[in-house]
């Protein structure tokens, strides 16, 4: 599927890169050219030349294709449920729609302007430590801000709006510090049972630290987890190749580890069971497993302002708590040297 856009957010791309197959480096070069009476003609010859005028196409054949995906910046609420209409009547039977948002909570166009970057969707302020919201009208928490529309209308997005979507397999991803109100889905299905990732109403970071313009904190993790673990970790000097490769290792274990740990899971939900045999979106989930678990241990204390949440929830055996959890992400902190930056002894 061909997507044109105009303006590309940060978080976007990244999720947008986290749902394409890696080449394997495997490439096929068909080459056609179109004749004197309209029809193709393979010039795909032993030469390697290839000229500027012609159609090129270029697949890596080791790979499948990659899925179908739709992105809309800054929609209206009527356009973003048109959009997922038509891509929900297009649907086949064995398909799973991914909705991923990223979206300020905040209501007004002048409150977000005021901290939104133009790296990112949105934007709020980072700290260790709770804080208030940067929102004026604490009680408009039950949605997210889509962006300002061309008549300076409300650009409101529900919970209610995507319950019609729940006739498919719906597996949703929400960004934002309102992303809690979306659990208000969860149990109110009108078919399929949907899957949750919310972020955490408040981001986390070293105190006195911001982590504006970098784009969605949860999304980071979703997409890139070393690299997000080191800004949490508050690592800005360069790494030496042998310390990172190894971390890149520690880390890689660990997801395969707790994909072992969760597919064979007794009390695993048969939601996540559903959704597990495809590979990005399984990815996505021992990823979120393992962002919940570092912020988990970055605090000394918990509060669920700080931690992501899913539903269904996930079995305890994939818990922050859990050993075979906590275990990699303390060799991880151990081969960065950040481990005093974390609280791994007194949290159980």
């Amino acid at each position: 599927m061909r997507v044109k856009f105009t303006e590309l957010t940060l978080d976007t791309f990244r999720m947008l890169q986290s749902l394409e197959w890696e080449p394997t480096g495997s490439y096929q070069i068909a080459v056609k050219e179109l004749t004197e009476n309209g029809t193709m003609s393979d010039q795909s010859g032993p030469s390697g030349l290839i000229d500027i005028h012609l159609s090129t196409e270029i697949s890596d054949g080791n790979l499948p294709s990659n899925p179908q995906r739709a992105i809309i910046y800054h929609p209206t609420v009527s356009h973003l449920i048109a959009v997922l209409a038509t891509i929900c009547e297009e649907l086949s039977q064995d398909s799973i729609l991914l909705i991923y948002i990223s979206a300020s909570g905040l209501a007004d166009q002048n409150a977000y302007q005021k901290y939104a970057s133009s790296s990112t969707s949105r934007s709020r302020p980072a700290s260790a430590f709770l804080i208030d919201k940067p929102n004026s009208h604490a009680s408009s928490d039950d949605h997210v801000w889509l962006g300002p529309r061309g008549n300076g209308g409300p650009n409101n997005l529900y919970p209610e709006d995507l319950i019609p979507f729940t006739r498919y397999p719906l597996f949703l991803v929400i960004d934002s510090e309102n992303s809690h109100a979306f659990k208000a889905i969860h149990d109110a299905e009108k078919g399929e049972p949907a899957a949750l990732l919310l972020s955490p109403r408040i981001a986390s970071a070293m105190p006195g630290v911001e982590s504006m313009g970098n784009g969605g904190q949860f999304t980071y993790f979703l997409t890139a987890p070393m690299q997000a673990f080191c800004q949490l970790a508050g690592i800005t000097s360069d790494i030496d190749s042998d310390t990172y490769a190894n971390a890149e290792n520690i880390l890689f274990s660990a997801l395969e580890q707790y994909e072992e740990i969760l597919s064979t899971s007794v009390g695993l939900n048969i939601v996540w069971g559903q959704i597990l045999p495809d590979p990005f979106l399984r990815r996505l989930i021992l990823r979120f497993i393992f962002c919940r678990a570092v912020f988990f241990y970055f605090h000394a204390e918990e509060h669920g302002e700080h931690l992501p949440s899913c539903l269904p929830s996930l079995p305890e055996s994939v818990s922050p708590n859990a050993k075979a959890i906590k275990t990699p992400i303390l060799l991880l902190a151990e081969n960065l040297v950040v481990s005093n930056r974390f609280h791994f002894g007194n949290r159980t």
